[in-house]
């Protein structure tokens, strides 16, 4: 809710994403037909399967899977038929780095879910947003100490020659939600990473 004490809109409502049960559903307090969903929770899962947990792995991919099924059932019923759902997923792609594996099979697997759910849903529209590095605090806790140095090392290899900040993906957000000829694809935003050899 802090981005709504900032940003100050016409209405927000709060839900719990990880909550899939019926009972509680996605955007439970609207009464009211709603214009757009835009699910952005969670955050990567990275660990070499040497020294990966299966439940702890299992349990990831099982909810971010559940997260974005349950946001399309509970929310189809309230989301206006001009309007669109919005998901996200950080980019991730097979590389000699340890870590990756649950990470791009999400990778691979959430387009595929976002081009059915677009036909089932429309005419809403359903897209996903395919995030390289953001800077944002999550990348930031995640990184710590290490934080400048992959700042420095996208500066120099991004073609873009800077890193994605929080303003790049709202703006791809906000254009999403706003053109109807966005419908069932995902969208790339990492500065050209996935152009970089690894």
């Amino acid at each position: 809710m802090q981005a709504a004490l900032e940003l100050q809109p016409a209405g927000t409502t709060d839900f719990d994403a990880t909550d899939t049960r019926p009972s509680r559903g996605v955007l439970p307090r609207s009464t009211d037909p709603v214009d757009h969903v835009v699910l952005t929770v969670g955050s990567p899962f990275c660990m070499p399967l040497a020294d990966m947990d299966l439940a702890e792995a299992r349990h990831h991919l099982g909810e971010r899977l559940d997260m974005n099924l349950a946001a399309a059932i509970y929310s189809r019923d309230k989301v206006r038929p001009e309007g669109t759902r919005c998901s996200s997923v950080a980019r991730a792609r097979a590389t000699p780095r340890l870590g990756l594996t649950v990470a791009s099979t999400l990778t691979t697997a959430l387009p595929a879910l976002t081009a059915n759910l677009a036909l089932e849903l429309a005419p809403i529209r359903v897209n996903l947003i395919a995030a390289g590095f953001v800077d944002t605090p999550l990348s930031a806790s995640l990184l710590d100490d290490q934080l400048e140095a992959r700042r420095e090392e996208l500066r120099a290899a991004l073609p873009v020659r800077r890193f994605v900040g929080p303003e790049d993906a709202a703006a791809l957000t906000t254009d999403i939600m706003c053109n109807d000829a966005f419908a069932g694809a995902t969208y790339d935003i990492d500065g050209g990473e996935q152009l970089l050899a690894h």
